[in-house]
């Protein structure tokens, strides 16, 4: 069976009778609503919040993030939405949702002021932005100018969870390093892996605050995650071992006092004494 954003753009793939059709399944309303509440426990809100709800469609995740409902973390929030289908939008319309809906593509970027939204959601939208519609865009070119429109229209210390179903594990990478590209820090979490039911929530972090864009700060109960962050990479390319310096003759001279190899003397620039094995 073939996956909805290889067939046709969004827009297109979701007209007027089958926004209707995925609005109106009973099955489709009970997995968005899981996955909503998903992303609010990652989001870890504690007070009611202004949420951007990308790719809101016709607002199954917005009723509930609207919610006076005690299952709903820190609600309820006050919610704006963008999606780039009219027709979904419209159905939203008619059933008089309470966020503010934008018509926008969120692969030509997030059209809101900086340090707008406290927190940000998208359920099941990125994974068509990998999807090029012409010859002049590209899946990376769109995914950059999401993710940096969205680190830029969250506040410092805010927060984004976006569901997502990767195609593969390629997809899955590309995504999440455009994210840390963008200046997040990220973490990949997976429900269900290796099911049918499987889930992948990419977490994002602004910095700021405790966090200081390490996603395990984000959650408790998720120091398993997948933690892609961009300063952690660059520490540890900072130290990596270079042939012939310090740190490459130390772990060298180390081998070959285990082989029971006499060593030559340490000089000031090793910094050990002279220590020969027999």
């Amino acid at each position: 069976m073939s996956r909805p954003e290889d067939t046709l753009p969004p827009d297109l793939f979701y007209n007027d009778s089958e926004s209707r059709k995925y609005t109106t399944s009973s099955r489709i309303q009970h997995i968005q609503s899981n996955m909503t509440h998903r992303a609010l426990s990652l989001l870890s809100l504690t007070h009611p919040s202004l949420i951007l709800d990308i790719g809101c469609g016709s607002g199954l995740s917005g009723e509930i993030l609207s919610s006076p409902d005690p299952d709903t973390p820190g609600g309820p929030h006050i919610w704006i939405g963008m999606d780039i289908s009219a027709s979904m939008l419209a159905v939203a319309l008619e059933k008089e949702v309470e966020g503010d809906l934008f018509l926008a593509d969120a692969g030509q970027g997030v059209p809101f002021r900086p340090g707008t939204f406290d927190a940000a959601i998208s359920i099941s939208a990125v994974q068509w932005l990998c999807n090029a519609e012409t010859s002049d865009e590209s899946p990376a070119g769109r995914l950059s100018r999401f993710f940096a429109g969205l680190y830029g229209s969250l506040r410092r210390g805010g927060r984004a969870v976006c569901q997502f179903y990767p195609k593969n594990d390629e997809q899955k990478k590309m995504i999440s390093s455009a994210a840390v590209r963008a200046g997040f820090g990220a973490g990949l979490l997976e429900d269900d892996p290796g099911t049918k039911s499987a889930k992948t929530y990419l977490v994002l972090t602004v910095g700021g605050g405790q966090l200081d864009g390490d996603i395990t700060g984000v959650v408790s109960g998720i120091e398993g995650v997948d933690v892609i962050d961009s300063r952690r990479k660059h520490r540890e390319k900072g130290r990596r071992e270079v042939k012939g310096g310090k740190a490459w003759i130390m772990r060298k001279k180390e081998q070959m006092e285990r082989k029971g190899k006499v060593v030559k003397a340490n000089s000031k620039y090793t910094g050990r004494k002279r220590n020969i094995a027999f």
